[in-house]
């Protein structure tokens, strides 16, 4: 009988990590089926999807050279040749709006990274161990809060050369404190639950239950404040270029497009010039906000358990 009772065990014990694999896989199912009862948020994956895609196969697709310049067609109307006009310098519109959303998605979805992955790790110490080490971080927190954002960044970014990748630096090292405020609120409910006590007992260090028990747990809200933060990025990166402090010429971005058009003959006699770059912009956004959106209903314990 004491033979077959390590075997015994090993046995529950593989049962019981069946019974949990079995619930994530039934709580995950029911998450996407959520997600997927809101259709806006599915037009705006469907939508997103296929912008990413027509990007990210810009070279491939694009009609023409993005940097080619004609200026004896220049401020052409929509054609058969050029299907969204020409820019002033003659450039193809719809070949350079692909181009340049290779450089707007690409800005938002590594400033996005980078705010979230600072955000997590000071909100998840700050939440987790409390005391002077939460009421020092949270005290950063709050200086970084009352500056005005866009202030900040105009500032950081004339100072330093306006580049794409400066940018990026600079919208991750100023978005951090949305995701620290909601992963250190999470820290401070999760860390008294039965699980945490258990890992305590056994031995696990701190760090271990910080990435590896907790912070699983609070992904919910940080994974919807990071979906609306492409958007923000997105936007930011555009007012800034359109400023002329982001990023810089010939390489195109959505942004730097809206800069060139700033003209009010252009206004006037080119109205596709404005209109596309800027429509991408508003649509390009939208789809994370609704995709946001939906993601805060699936992920929302009281909608779930419904």
């Amino acid at each position: 009988m004491s033979a077959q009772q390590p075997q015994l065990e090993k046995f529950g014990h593989e049962v019981e990590d069946n019974q949990v694999l079995g619930e994530r896989r039934s709580l995950l199912s029911i998450i996407v089926a959520k997600f997927f009862q809101n259709k806006l948020a599915v037009f705006g994956l469907i939508v997103l999807v296929m912008i990413t895609i027509a990007c990210i196969l810009a070279p491939y697709i694009a009609p023409h050279d993005p940097a080619y310049q004609n200026l004896r067609n220049r401020l052409a109307p929509p054609s058969a040749d050029h299907w969204l006009g020409t820019d002033h310098l003659g450039r193809d519109l719809f070949s350079r709006m692909l181009h340049g959303g290779q450089v707007s998605l690409y800005v938002g979805f590594a400033a996005m990274v980078g705010a979230v992955s600072i955000g997590a790790v000071i909100g998840a110490v700050a939440g987790y161990f409390g005391g002077l080490v939460d009421a020092f971080l949270m005290r950063l927190v709050d200086i970084i809060l009352a500056f005005p954002n866009i202030f900040l960044l105009i500032t950081l970014v004339a100072i330093l050369e306006p580049s794409m990748n400066i940018l990026i630096v600079v919208f991750a090292l100023l978005s951090w404190t949305g995701t620290a405020r909601v992963v250190r609120g999470e820290f401070l409910s999760l860390k008294k639950r039965e699980f945490v006590l258990a890992s305590r007992t056994i031995g696990m260090s701190n760090t271990r239950i910080i990435f590896s028990q907790i912070l699983p747990n609070a992904l919910g809200p940080v994974i919807v404040a990071a979906t609306l933060a492409v958007g923000s990025f997105i936007l930011a990166e555009s007012a800034l270029s359109f400023f002329g402090l982001g990023v810089q010429p010939p390489r195109a971005s959505w942004g730097n497009m809206l800069t060139d058009s700033q003209s009010i003959t252009i206004f006037r006699n080119a109205w596709w010039y404005p209109t596309f770059p800027g429509m991408l912009i508003l649509i390009t956004v939208l789809c994370f906000n609704f995709i946001g959106d939906g993601l805060r209903d699936a992920l929302d314990p009281r909608v779930v358990e419904k």
